[in-house]
C-alpha cells in the first residue's frame, strides 16, 4: 500500500491540513494498515447522503470515545470534483482524521483508472500489500456498520487481539478463533467414548460397572 503513495503528498483533514510529504512519513501512516480510498464528488447527491454515514463508521472504529484501541485502518479521500473550492466544502464533511490528495494532484484520477470507478460513491478496501479486498464497500457500510472491519482484518489476515469496539465488552463471552474446531474436536471424542461404553457393556452383560459408568445423572 505504501508503494501508491511514496511519492505523493497526502493531507491530513485537520485545520492546519498538515502534509505528509516524506516517505518516512507516509509510511508510519499507512504501514500494516486497511486503506480505503474514498472516490466521492460534493456534486454528487448520493455522496452527501453516504458521507454522514461514512463519518460515523470510521469514528466508531479509530475514536477512543467508541474504542479501546483505534482500528488498523486509515480513511483517504479522492475527491473528483469540479473545483477546489467544491472539494474543500465536502472535505467538511469528513472525520478530521482522514487524509486527502490535494486537488490540483492529477494523481486523483490515475487513482480513478487504476481502479476502475464507474459509479459514486465508491469506496475501494485494500489490504497491506496493496491487493483489493473489495472494490466498492459502499453497500456493506450501510448494511453492516463497523461491523466491516472485523470482516475486512479477517480477510486481510491482520489479526489485532488489542482492538475492541466497547460494546464487544458487554456480556460477552471471550472466545478462541479456534473455539469452534476445539467444540468439534471435542464431538468427536465424545463419540469415541460412547462407543466404547457401548463396547464395555457388551464384554460386561450389562452388568453393573457399565451401569455405574453411565448412571447417576447431572443433577443439573
Amino acid at each position: 500500500m505504501v508503494d501508491l503513495f511514496v511519492e505523493r503528498v497526502l493531507v491530513k483533514n485537520n485545520k492546519d491540513q498538515d502534509e505528509l510529504d516524506t516517505e518516512r512519513e507516509i509510511v508510519l501512516r499507512l504501514q500494516n494498515r486497511i486503506l480505503m480510498l474514498f472516490f466521492a464528488s460534493a456534486a454528487c447527491e448520493s455522496c452527501q447522503r453516504f458521507a454522514p454515514t461514512l463519518n460515523d463508521f470510521f469514528k466508531r472504529l479509530t475514536d477512543e470515545f467508541y474504542v479501546d484501541r483505534a482500528a488498523q485502518l486509515v480513511l483517504l479521500y479522492i475527491g473528483l470534483d469540479q473545483s477546489e473550492e467544491q472539494q474543500d466544502s465536502f472535505l467538511k464533511e469528513l472525520p478530521k482524521t482522514c487524509l486527502f490528495l490535494a486537488y490540483e494532484d492529477p494523481y486523483r484520477r490515475q487513482l480513478e483508472a487504476m481502479f476502475n470507478v464507474e459509479e459514486l460513491p465508491t469506496v475501494v478496501v485494500l489490504r497491506p500489500d496493496c491487493s483489493i479486498l473489495t472494490p466498492n464497500a459502499v453497500e456493506e457500510i450501510l448494511c453492516l456498520g463497523p461491523r466491516c472491519y472485523r470482516n475486512w482484518q479477517e480477510a486481510a489476515e491482520m489479526i489485532d487481539r488489542s482492538f475492541m469496539m466497547s460494546e464487544d465488552f458487554e456480556g460477552t463471552s471471550m472466545c478462541s478463533l479456534r473455539d469452534p474446531v476445539r467444540r468439534l474436536k471435542y464431538k468427536v471424542e465424545d463419540e469415541k467414548q460412547k462407543k466404547s461404553k457401548k463396547k464395555s457393556r457388551g464384554w460386561l452383560g450389562g452388568g453393573g460397572e457399565a451401569a455405574e459408568v453411565d448412571g447417576g445423572g447431572s443433577p443439573w
